[in-house]
């Protein structure tokens, strides 16, 4: 099993008065974590509303009551309702017990359906800790590869067994973090396993809970994302390759970020006349679904942009739960820069190249930003340098990813 630090999180939230909500895309094991943590509570009820024996005691607040009195009358207790995003108007139903002030702790999951994203959101304002799960990180990935011998020292196993740190890169590149993916040995079921989950999705969460009325189309717009990823969205273009109306297209990606998918990011500027348009770019939240999207298991030195779509991951992991934000920059003239992270300590520029650099070069874009921005700190990311210099005022450092 797989070791998730998320869960340390969670069980801190147990102390907490508001509503527990901990959502994520379909199979990143917010299930699993759940069961670890019940095993240790006492005075537990567990109820999954894809059962349909579970189900039958939410048709109103006070049948669902009855059935917690039942087990402990008054008493404090932890209730915990998986896949939530199955019982209609859900937020008003939480909202409805939240205010009735009982003496028990509701933690509730699901899957990304708008329902659970928006309208408990809305619903539950001030009344919920919202808790985001996301597949396995490289990190856990790697603790779980190495049985967790290096938890505590896991920079300096990277630092040490480079090489072997170089394979387990590569895996996780190819396959992602879906742990019923990390923990199969074999890659052929690793495939077939990445197909399951992606039918799932289309069929429960994009068919069935969104209504989604071409089902063929939203596949083939996430198609071609996998093959884009990175790029700046051209919606003309999409709209043409996916046979949908540009307003269409637009709510199929608001879709698709909402379901835990993809993320959308957008442009970095100061004077949006003499700076890019306001097109986004788009990541995948998991790079075994973008493989598997667009049908290729495997990178190679031309496939930076999966590199790059990594070394995103680790940004949004490190700075999930600060107020930075995650931006690209590019000029009318295309000069880029990969990734801007922009918060109260200013701004910071990093370039990623899926490369063993032998000496600090610095791109003509890269430097241009440095100019024009004079930020404190800017980092170059690749496969082999581990170096620091100066430009202007500004500390570059390569950085051995």
């Amino acid at each position: 099993m797989v070791n998730r630090n998320i869960k340390d999180d969670i069980i801190k939230s147990l102390s907490f008065k508001q509503i527990t909500v901990l959502v994520g895309a379909r199979q990143v094991g917010k299930t699993t974590v759940l069961k670890e943590i019940i095993s240790k509570l006492n005075k537990v009820l567990f109820f999954n509303l894809d059962i349909e024996q579970d189900n039958i005691h939410f048709t109103s607040q006070q049948q669902f009551l009855q059935r917690i009195q039942l087990e402990f009358g008054n008493e404090k207790a932890y209730i915990f309702i998986d896949e939530v995003q199955q019982k209609k108007d859900a937020g008003r139903f939480l909202k409805g017990l939240y205010d009735m002030d009982l003496p028990y702790k509701f933690i509730v999951t699901g899957s990304g359906s708008i329902e659970l994203k928006e309208k408990i959101n809305e619903a539950l304002t001030g009344r919920k800790y919202l808790i985001e799960m996301s597949s396995v990180s490289f990190a856990e990935f790697v603790n779980y590869r190495t049985k967790n011998k290096y938890t505590k020292r896991l920079s300096m196993f990277f630092d040490v067994e480079k090489e072997q740190t170089a394979i387990f890169l590569k895996e996780y590149l190819d396959f992602g973090g879906y742990p019923a993916v990390v923990t199969e040995q074999i890659a052929v079921r690793k495939k077939e396993i990445m197909n399951e989950i992606f039918s799932s999705y289309i069929t429960k969460d994009i068919s069935f809970l969104l209504d989604v009325k071409y089902p063929d189309k939203f596949i083939k717009l996430i198609q071609l994302l996998a093959i884009q990823t990175g790029s700046i969205i051209n919606y003309s273009q999409l709209s043409q390759d996916t046979a949908l109306s540009v307003s269409t297209l637009k709510t199929y990606l608001w879709y698709a970020e909402q379901t835990f998918i993809i993320s959308i990011i957008k442009p970095y500027f100061t004077n949006a006349k003499k700076e890019i348009t306001k097109s986004p770019t788009i990541y995948f939240n998991d790079l075994g679904m973008c493989n598997f999207s667009k049908l290729v298991f495997g990178i190679n030195k031309a496939d930076g942009m999966l590199f790059q779509n990594f070394i995103f991951l680790l940004l949004r992991k490190k700075y999930e739960k600060g107020l930075s934000k995650i931006n690209f920059w590019r000029t009318k003239d295309k000069a880029e820069v990969d990734f801007v992270v922009y918060g109260e300590q200013g701004i910071t520029p990093i370039e990623v190249k899926y490369s063993g650099l032998k000496k600090t070069t610095v791109s003509r874009s890269f430097r241009s930003f440095i100019n024009k921005y004079s930020p404190k700190i800017a980092y170059i990311v690749n496969l082999s340098l581990d170096v620091e210099i100066k430009i202007n005022n500004t500390v570059v450092n390569l950085n051995y990813a």
